[in-house]
């Protein structure tokens, strides 16, 4: 554990990816096997459940700290993270058990067969026995915030160097659903390990948001132009007459999409798609609200399926007749992909649809269609270099989405939270308001898109103006506006301002106007119309 320990600071200390790269290298040579494991497992996702309530842990860090309860409660608010706050209060610990990454994790999942006594009996002993390293991760790991500054990538990037395996390689290797529970680090490492695992996705190909004039790209023709769809992102596979549906996120879900067993018995054994599943109806996509609703539901019924009908907008195809053909360039897998789409759908009426390809003869017939993107609820185009292969994670060079500007809307700062980790110290997780009537009505939350020097500016301001404390919140004088950016809005009787944004985030701090300036409720409503009239 204090290996581990020492890793997390490691990471947490520095923004250098080569350092944090040669730390995770580092830690996979000298830590046991079980260990790196469960690192490997944690760093990409799969920490373990929580077992303890935020509470008990409070009472219980309290108590072995000998602060009134009070005292640690203003002490979280200042802090800002709870396992920080414990960690901060403890006394120093009276010995050094030395436990493994493993030895704890096995504690924490056992915690649930504890009575409540004994499981704080058992947490204290654990703090005592740890130094302030330790018990950092291991609060983390209480409270469910374990997260550290490392990407996915970045952990197959060391486990491909630390064990001589290709990156390409340890990436398929570590995608879908395994467990420490289940494997060894042998075995999900090796060949071997593949032949049980025939319900594993290929690692995703992602695009970063286009960085330089359209006009750079070169020659408009070398590229495959697409409209970039508002869903969720999957792969559909079809092996050993079996039918699977992963996220991007890695979460399998094909029991949330029923309209796709039908392809058990139409599409050939051996089959990998990549595309987005999207509500559709009459020729069009749906918001994708309609699809969250759904995917929210325990139990799929008659109405919520004809409400928000799914189908697979297909952008690629990567496996072939069991053959692995990311390799081979799109303009191949495109042909191929059109082939096996028609032939599915020769067969019967599948939730299958192949991503038109927009034939665009120069970028500004491509920008034209970018801008006219939103009317088909879509969110801009995909640039996609016809030669391309499909490759690993998040790439620059041959793949670029290239979305629309996002919608805005001026509000009103009325309350504002400390922020979390690094910016525990700072007011910088906002609620904004709009005008309905004569009153300031709250419509949404956002706490990025500052400056660090705005972000000091405005801290400053919230606590020269605060007029109320509602324990961790502060509510300030209405003066303040920002302009909020946002993907899309949709109604939601379920908020007080009747509207829910979706990605909202701050474009600019408006010093320029004032609060009567922002906008109204009955502005937001009637971008909601014009967007159910284009629909």
């Amino acid at each position: 554990m204090k290996a581990f320990a020492e890793l997390y600071t490691a990471i947490d200390q520095t923004t250098k990816t080569n350092a944090k790269v040669d730390a995770l290298v580092e830690y996979f040579a000298a830590a046991p096997e079980t260990d790196v494991l469960w690192c490997v497992a944690m760093l990409t996702g799969k920490s373990p459940k929580r077992t303890i309530r935020s509470a008990e842990l409070k009472e219980w860090s309290a108590e072995m700290s000998g602060l009134p309860y009070w005292i640690f409660d203003e002490s979280y608010h200042i802090v800002g993270d709870l396992a920080e706050t414990i960690t901060l209060i403890l006394p120093p610990p009276s010995s050094s058990a030395g436990y493994s990454l493993t030895e704890t994790i096995a504690f924490l999942r056992s915690l649930d067969q504890y009575g409540d006594e004994d499981k704080k009996i058992a947490i204290q002993q654990r703090w005592d026995e740890m130094d302030t390293s330790e018990r950092f991760v291991f609060n983390k790991l209480m409270t469910g915030s374990f997260r550290v500054g490392v990407s996915k990538q970045l952990v197959i990037k060391a486990l491909a160097k630390q064990f001589k395996i290709e990156e390409d390689t340890v990436a398929h290797r570590l995608t879908g659903d395994w467990s420490p529970d289940t494997t060894t680090l042998t075995t999900l490492l090796s060949a071997e390990g593949d032949t049980d695992s025939y319900y594993r996705p290929y690692p995703f190909y992602l695009a970063y948001q286009l960085e330089q004039a359209v006009e750079e790209l070169g020659n408009v023709r070398d590229w495959q132009i697409e409209q970039k769809y508002d869903g969720i992102r999957g792969q559909l596979l079809l092996r050993r007459s079996e039918l699977f549906v992963w996220s991007r996120g890695e979460e399998l879900m094909t029991e949330k999409f029923p309209e796709f067993e039908i392809l058990k018995g139409i599409l050939p054994d051996g089959t990998v798609i990549d595309g987005e599943v999207l509500p559709y109806r009459d020729g069009r996509p749906l918001p994708f609200h309609l699809m969250q609703t759904r995917i929210g539901r325990k139990n799929l019924t008659k109405k919520s399926l004809q409400e928000a009908p799914l189908i697979l907008m297909c952008y690629d195809l990567l496996e072939y007749h069991g053959e692995d053909i990311r390799t081979r360039p799109m303009r191949e897998r495109r042909a191929l992909l059109e082939q096996v789409v028609k032939d599915a759908n020769e067969i019967a009426a599948v939730p299958l649809l192949l991503s038109p390809v927009l034939d665009c003869q120069t970028w500004e017939e491509a920008t034209q269609a970018r801008e006219t993107a939103r009317d088909n609820n879509c969110e801009g185009l995909m640039l996609k270099h016809k030669n391309s292969p499909y490759e690993t994670g998040r790439r620059k060079g041959q793949w670029w989405k290239w979305k629309v500007d996002p919608l805005t809307v001026d509000g009103v700062l009325l309350y504002a939270q400390r922020g979390h980790g690094r910016r525990a110290n700072l007011y910088t997780d906002y609620t904004f308001a709009i005008w309905d009537g004569d009153g300031l009505v709250p419509f949404t939350k956002a706490y990025s898109g500052l400056t660090d020097k705005e972000l000091l500016q405005v801290d400053k301001w919230i606590k020269r103006n605060t007029i109320d404390k509602f324990g961790p919140v502060r509510s300030v004088k209405a003066e303040l506006v920002f302009e909020i950016a946002f993907e899309g809005i949709n109604r939601s009787p379920r908020h007080k301002s009747g509207v829910a944004l979706r990605f909202p985030r701050i474009l600019r701090w408006r010093t320029d106007k004032k609060k009567e300036d922002a906008n109204t409720k009955d502005d937001l409503m009637k971008l909601i119309e014009m967007q159910e009239t284009m629909r």
